[in-house]
């Protein structure tokens, strides 16, 4: 989650800072062009006055015309409600936008050039995730009342990344597991990654809820409480994981692997979260997943690497049921368990033989 405003900053819109005495907004990358080539636009020096030059950008992308200006308008109203990684990734997309289709009218753009843009874009996956980030902006040009209907929606099939294959077999996790913590002296992260695969196994708890888990908080009664903070392809709704004895004994087990008594299940070596606010990431336990990774190809049987997203699926995969499975997941789809979780071969039986 991005940090807190300071006292003097809440209430202000977003990317507002009041700096000595004076209020400024500062720009999204990319669209310094918008405001007078800066980075950090002086609005003005009282509260009022600062609205007042504000509603005047403001009108200019009310009368939007160009795609450049919507995406203005995008990158102000919508980038800054995203997640800090999220937003980041917007205004790198919006920026892009704009230098290719951004003097176009509105009314200008067509299937064919967005099909030519991703032909060629030698990154396919960011290009169609840019082009995705332009269908929602012409979505809210519609309900902003500057277009009305979507130029695109619907007309086109783009071809997506292949969803993952790599079922992860139960004795490449009983190699992972057996492998020992390292005999320098130094630091491991090995115990910590061993009870989060067996609860994963277990539960199928994404990475950012697991690594989130309180027990304090979290862990009741009836069973461990999850909410999604992921909410796309999820229910949305609070899941509870029913305490067995095999989930309370992986429990038990991570508890006593973490470095420093803390109130989190996994910690770091100095007792913080994996979860870094400023990045909006975990990129900590990222390297420590891809350091263990290397011992397991090194000094095991296994010879593929496997993602803790592959994990996730193993879950899926060996769930009675697909309505197991989806529940498990917190999906509110059944559709995408099966398309993208379920990836064991399907076992059917031949048809007896009926003639001679």
């Amino acid at each position: 989650m991005p940090k807190p405003r300071s006292a003097q900053h809440r209430g202000l819109p977003t990317r507002w800072v009041l700096h000595h005495g004076a209020y400024y907004y500062h720009v999204p990358a990319g669209l310094e062009s918008r405001w007078d080539g800066k980075k950090k636009f002086r609005l003005g020096s009282t509260l009022p006055e600062a609205y007042r030059t504000w509603a005047a950008r403001l009108e200019k992308l009310d009368a939007a015309e160009t795609v450049a200006q919507l995406l203005d308008r995008y990158a102000l109203e919508v980038v800054p409600t995203k997640g800090m990684k999220q937003q980041l990734d917007g205004n790198r997309y919006v920026g892009r936008l704009r230098g290719v289709f951004g003097e176009l009218l509105l009314t200008d753009i067509r299937p064919q050039l967005v099909y030519q843009f991703i032909d060629k874009s030698p990154k396919k996956v960011a290009a169609r995730r840019a082009v995705a980030l332009l269908s929602h902006a012409f979505t809210k040009a519609v309900e902003w009342g500057y277009i009305d209907r979507h130029p695109f929606i619907g007309q086109m099939r783009l071809e997506g990344q292949k969803p993952r294959d790599r079922y992860v077999e139960d004795w490449e996790i009983v190699e992972c597991l057996a492998l020992k913590r390292q005999s320098n002296g130094g630091s491991s992260g090995v115990p910590i990654i061993q009870a989060y695969m067996r609860i994963k196994l277990l539960t199928g708890i994404s990475k950012g809820d697991l690594l989130r888990l309180v027990p304090s908080e979290d862990f009741k009664e009836d069973g461990i409480h999850v909410q999604r903070r992921k909410v796309k392809n999820s229910t949305g709704k609070r899941t509870i994981y029913a305490w067995t004895p095999d989930l309370r004994d992986e429990v038990f087990q991570a508890m006593e692997a973490r470095p420093k008594k803390v109130d989190l299940l996994f910690c770091t070596r100095t007792g913080t979260s994996y979860y870094n606010e400023e990045r909006d990431d975990f990129s900590g336990w990222d390297s420590m997943w891809q350091r263990f990774m290397v011992r397991v190809l090194a000094e095991t049987k296994v010879t593929q690497s496997f993602t803790d997203h592959d994990l996730r699926a193993k879950c899926a995969s060996d769930a009675d049921s697909l309505e197991q499975a989806r529940a498990l997941l917190a999906h509110a789809d059944a559709r995408t368990t099966n398309r993208i979780y379920r990836r064991k071969p399907e076992l059917v039986q031949p048809l007896k033989a009926r003639f001679d």
